[in-house]
């Protein structure tokens, strides 16, 4: 916990309401502006560092480079300033403000975007850069941590504290800055730049996201030399990727070691997708499904936010919603799919249940967007639960009941299916059963974890859920809900 002693209650004009995260570097704060009634995101740097320093890379330096770079840009990519200034010796940059998360921590989560997904992120992605290099800002440090995504999939560029202006001397051409997982050959070469390392970083997230790792790795020495020196392996030759191959050329020219062999421009990298794709790309599929999506229940908190704008942009036109499904297995799979990739569990099953017909094949094809084989079993075995069967995807050996063939229900009998299957409702001798079997995974505790997992729910499936989350060991969960499916 933060001590409030530490932090001030107000900076200029905005109310600090909130301590959103605090960095070696300083501290973010949710401030409100009373003037024009709106929460912004207060960055701030500590009193520590020499706000004087103007030495190339220096703190304030940076600091005040990504309040003049960031500023000047317009753009609903990119993540706008409002406000530069000091108060009680803190320097502060006051921006827009979102709840949501980086890409890299949906990356982290192992969540696998599809063929159809990456062309929209990257559209989303190469426009914010293309407003950024057409008004003189290279970003310099295109990564993951960098990118936000909202829930509605919705993409804002934050961070341009190591950008370069043209026409200024807050940074210097030739000084060595960046992330070295992200960085193009000139930038640890320190020969001039240009706009086209954005370009090569770009080209880095895409192939994170194809292949879920960057294409080089290792100590600082061994990245400089690989990125240099080799090629990345295509996509398509990646273990586990599965990717088609012509997103292999595509990767080939974003990373070339020479810029002059690169996309020249971000709208040219957006072409190739989608001349590759053989399609236009629909970047804000997400936010139409999300937009017509029924009202969330209330869910658990997941990481903490990271601060972002949030987007105002889409419309509300698209494919009417799925009817032929009862809310409460939409909510069910929703709440089991966000144990393991967050907040965009709700994007991703509203949009598969307008391409499915029946439960087993939902909790099938949502499978496919969990790529770590131990979170997938997982992700299977509850939801074996709740179908009444096997629900198996490519390369899973989890989710099938002893004895079951994993029977296909029609649509309309899904919800009565399930309930046949496990056995009718939950009562009291179900939970003295159960707790009888939890016990012999987590010990005397079993009794509370019942009585807290019954509550709130007469369902079987989710109760089962519930008490399966107490017990960490794969192995030891996949049994405990077999046994607990077996309940009269």
């Amino acid at each position: 916990m933060s001590d409030p002693k530490k932090h001030p209650t107000q900076l200029g004009k905005y109310r600090i309401t909130e301590v959103l995260g605090e960095g070696a570097m300083g501290v973010v704060y949710k401030g409100f502006d009373p003037d024009i009634q709106r929460t912004v995101a207060l960055k701030t740097i500590r009193q520590q560092i020499d706000a004087d320093d103007d030495s190339p890379g220096g703190a304030a330096s940076r600091f005040r480079n990504e309040a003049q770079a960031a500023g000047r840009l317009g753009h609903p990519g990119i993540v706008a300033v409002y406000d530069f200034g000091r108060d009680q010796q803190i320097a502060y940059i006051a921006m827009e403000f979102v709840e949501g998360r980086s890409l890299a921590s949906y990356l982290s989560a192992k969540l696998r975007f599809t063929d159809t997904d990456i062309p929209g992120i990257m559209s989303q992605l190469l426009d914010a850069l293309g407003h950024a290099h057409e008004n003189g800002v290279w970003h310099r440090d295109v990564k993951p941590s960098n990118i936000i995504m909202t829930a509605s999939g919705r993409l804002k560029v934050a961070d341009f504290g190591i950008a370069r202006i043209e026409s200024t001397s807050l940074t210097q051409t030739h000084y060595m800055v960046g992330t070295p997982s992200h960085m193009a050959p000139e930038q640890f070469l320190g020969k001039p730049m240009d706009r086209r390392v954005d370009i090569y970083g770009a080209g880095v997230v895409l192939y994170q996201l194809l292949t879920g790792r960057a294409p080089f790795a290792g100590t600082t020495e061994a990245l400089m030399y690989k990125v240099v020196n080799e090629d990345p392996m295509p996509p398509s030759m990646v273990e586990g990727a599965d990717r088609p191959g012509w997103f292999d050329a595509i990767i080939r020219r974003a990373l070339a070691k020479r810029a002059t062999d690169r996309f020249a421009t971000a709208y040219e990298f957006k072409q190739a997708l989608v001349t590759g794709a053989g399609r236009s790309i629909d970047d804000s599929s997400w936010e139409r499904t999300l937009m017509m999506a029924p009202p969330r229940a209330a869910q658990p908190p997941q990481s903490p936010p990271t601060f972002a704008p949030p987007s105002t942009a889409g419309g509300s036109s698209g494919a009417p919603p799925a009817t032929h499904w009862d809310k409460a297995q939409l909510t069910q799979a929703e709440q089991t799919l966000a144990k393991h990739v967050g907040p965009l569990a709700s994007v991703l099953v509203r949009r598969a249940a307008r391409e499915c017909q029946d439960l087993n094949e939902l909790y099938s094809k949502l499978a496919e967007q969990v790529s770590d084989p131990r979170a997938r079993d997982a992700f299977l075995g509850q939801a074996s639960l709740v179908t009444g069967g096997s629900v198996k995807t490519a390369g899973s050996t989890a989710g099938a009941a002893p004895g079951s063939k994993g029977t296909k229900g029609s649509a309309g009998s899904a919800g009565s299916a399930s309930a046949t299957a496990i056995g009718g409702p939950l009562n009291e001798a179900v939970m003295d059963k159960a707790q009888v079997l939890l016990a012999q995974h987590v010990g005397p505790i079993a009794k509370v974890l019942v009585k807290r997992a019954a509550a709130g729910t007469d369902s079987r499936a989710v109760f089962f859920n519930r008490l399966a989350e107490a017990v960490s060991d794969a192995k030891a969960r996949e049994k405990l809900l077999k046994e607990l499916g077996r309940l009269p």
